[in-house]
């Protein structure tokens, strides 16, 4: 993919009076990015802010043509979030969730089953997720992270309540989708394992929060 696939413009966040956020100009061409802080650095209120999720001033345009402030259902199409402890409304099962995002996201429902099938999630969708362990959720939001046909992946802190079997399957699903064009921009706390997984061996680039 030639050109930007993100750029921030002006962005800035407060909560209330305090600001938590103030970023001029930032530009992502394709890759795989992690995004490094302290806690409290602003992590998650700036992967939330990329995929679309909470309001902020300023700009973010997809691939110089896709603006969130006046795009935003096209943008949020494109843009695909695993937050660090998802949460879902109790009453739902695994495969509601599942159904929803592939009707609003599209993509391959088999390719998709059979990712569901490597992270061990299929043998409980058909449960509510009042039934889920933390890690059950946590195999569940990185299934739907990658419905769709998303240009931008945003995993936050997905190395944590996680099994090395699961992990693996993360590794390569991070690998094959980056090499079909899919950037990522990950947090985590626990260090990438460069050597097992090879997977910034491509265009990687640091991302530091003060």
């Amino acid at each position: 993919m030639s050109g930007p696939v993100i750029t921030l413009q002006g962005v800035s966040k407060r909560y209330q009076d305090v600001p938590v956020l103030d970023i001029p100009s930032l530009t992502l061409p394709s890759g795989i990015y992690w995004l490094q802080g302290e806690n409290g650095a602003g992590k998650t209120t700036c992967m939330k802010m990329m995929a679309g999720l909470i309001p902020f001033k300023g700009d973010i345009w997809l691939q110089d043509n896709i603006s969130c402030s006046r795009q935003p259902v096209q943008f949020r199409r494109l843009i695909n979030y695993a937050e660090a402890e998802p949460l879902y409304p109790s009453f739902l099962t695994g495969r509601d969730l599942l159904d929803l995002y592939l009707r609003t996201k599209g993509g391959d429902r088999e390719q998709i089953q059979k990712i569901g099938e490597r992270l061990g999630v299929d043998i409980y969708l058909q449960n509510p997720v009042s039934s889920y362990s933390s890690g059950m959720l946590k195999k569940l939001s990185l299934l739907l992270v990658f419905t769709g046909d998303p240009v931008l992946i945003l995993l936050d802190e997905p190395l944590i309540t996680i099994d090395a079997a699961a992990l693996r399957v993360l590794y390569d699903l991070i690998r094959t989708s980056h090499q079909r064009g899919v950037t990522f921009c990950i947090t985590s706390h626990q260090p990438l394992d460069l050597a097992v997984t090879g997977i910034l061996t491509v265009a990687n680039r640091n991302i530091t929060l003060n």
